[in-house]
Parts: C-alpha cells; sequence; structure tokens
C-alpha cells in the first residue's frame, strides 16, 4: 500500500512549508528582509494503464489511464522581493531603496554582496558601513569635521563642512539589479550572494529607469503581512493533519488486512 509513504511525503512537505512561514514571522520586524514562500511539485507517478493504448478485444484506444502519483516535494523556497513600505527615522544614515536595486557591500577577500538594508553608519574612519562593519561599495568617507549630511534621491552623497555651511560632494552610491532576483543566495545578516542563477548584476544609478530612488532618512520594512503568514500557517497546519489521519487510515487498513490472513 503506497498510502503511508505518499502521507509521509506529504507530512515532510507541510513540515518545510511550517518552517518557511516561521522563518518569515520571525522576520517581521528585520528591515528590508523579503518574505519567502515553499513551492511544492508532485513526484513521480507509477502508470498501471497508459491513455492511448489499444483495447485488449479490439484496436479501439483507451481514452484514459491509470497513474497513481507517489507523493509531493519541496522544490524551491521563492524569496519575493516585493516593496516593504518606509518608515521614517530621521537619522541621517538611513538609507531606504524605493523600487528595484540592491546596495553593494564589501564582503570578505572583497567580494561584492547585496542588501536591501539601508541601516547604515560611520566606522572609526569615517566611512559609511553595515550595522556589522562591512564597508559600502562604491565606499563614501564623511570628513571629520563634517557638521551635516545630505544624500539626495539619486545617491549622491554631500556633506556640509564645520560652521562655514560650505557643501561638499563625498561620492556616488550606485544600486545594482538582477536578471532574476530570486536567484540570490541568502548568506544572514541582510547580506546576499551573486549566484549563476541570479545572473550577473547590472549597476546604475539611483532614480534612472528601472533602478529605485534613494530615501534618506527612512528604512524598508519587511514585507511579512502577518495575517497573511497566519492563514497560510493554519492551512498548512490542516494539510499536515489531514496527511496524518491518511496514515492512521492506511494502517487500520493494514491491520484489518493482518487480521483478515490470520
Amino acid at each position: 500500500m503506497r498510502a503511508l509513504s505518499i502521507a509521509a511525503a506529504g507530512m515532510a512537505a507541510q513540515e518545510k512549508n511550517v518552517e518557511v512561514i516561521a522563518n518569515n514571522v520571525a522576520n517581521i520586524n528585520t528591515t528590508g528582509f523579503k518574505r519567502a514562500r515553499a513551492e511544492f511539485t508532485d513526484l513521480l507517478y507509477q502508470t498501471e494503464r497508459t491513455a492511448g493504448t489499444p483495447n485488449r478485444g479490439d484496436d479501439t484506444e483507451i481514452p484514459e489511464g491509470s497513474s497513481v502519483g507517489l507523493g509531493v516535494r519541496l522544490a524551491a523556497i521563492r524569496n519575493l522581493n516585493m516593496q516593504g513600505t518606509l518608515a521614517r527615522t530621521s537619522n541621517k544614515f538611513d538609507l531606504a531603496l524605493n523600487g528595484r536595486g540592491w546596495f553593494q557591500i564589501a564582503g570578505e577577500g572583497g567580494e561584492i554582496l547585496y542588501t536591501r538594508a539601508g541601516a547604515f553608519n560611520k566606522n572609526a574612519n569615517g566611512q559609511l558601513v553595515t550595522v556589522d562593519g562591512n564597508l559600502v561599495t562604491p565606499e563614501i568617507t564623511v570628513p571629520d569635521n563634517a557638521s551635516d549630511v545630505m544624500v539626495n534621491a539619486a545617491g549622491v552623497v554631500f556633506a556640509r563642512i564645520g560652521s562655514t555651511n560650505q557643501i561638499q560632494q563625498l561620492g556616488q552610491l550606485t544600486l545594482a539589479n538582477f536578471p532574476n532576483e530570486a536567484g540570490l543566495d541568502p548568506l544572514g545578516g541582510n547580506l546576499f550572494r551573486e549566484t549563476e542563477a541570479s545572473g550577473s548584476p547590472v549597476v546604475g544609478i539611483p532614480g534612472e529607469e528601472g533602478y529605485a530612488s534613494v530615501q534618506q532618512g527612512y528604512l524598508e520594512n519587511s514585507n511579512v503581512d502577518p495575517v497573511k503568514e497566519i492563514t497560510e500557517l493554519i492551512s498548512a497546519q490542516r494539510a499536515y493533519e489531514m496527511n496524518s489521519k491518511v496514515i492512521q487510515a492506511a494502517d487500520d487498513m493494514y491491520s484489518t488486512l493482518a487480521k483478515g490472513i490470520r
């Protein structure tokens, strides 16, 4: 009886589904977090009679075959890169992206990583860094005598120098776009890595066609919808319970068969 293994595959799939939902809920307040969705696909089918084959008695073709599915498996966990709402912080080093694009971050060994979390700050050298101390690329250095820092929608960074109120341009932030954002490799710490599936980054200026604009003094909230997550959690829980009942029913049928044989 295949019902036991089929239902067990269904329970394993729903367990993964609940894990994905749990991670979404856990990151409901994580800056720039993008919710994920578990994608499933059916397993191979065991064919007992193929559609279109000749009937035994004559040459007429069978219109419908007989195939039994063997369960379900996890196909992918897709990151849904939809825009999150922008929350005002009034912190001059907090930058939010409104639209497509990723900030570029210098990782270990000079590797370029990518993030949507724009909660930046200065390090001891005045360089713009993430909360974990990774340098923002292109590098922006704020002078010690800067009394204010301004970033416009096009990503150009300015500083007001000392008491003279002289405006000095510090640099230009650029953004990266990918042909397939869902193919980026999540590393934790709000960082992502380029992969073959994501395609190569296309770097551009904020505000240009296809690129986000920069909003200074704002952060992008997680795009997790708590109501949707709870609804999907209940649905996954019910599916898990139904599969467990299938296992129980199949076990009862086995018991009945065993008693009949004895």
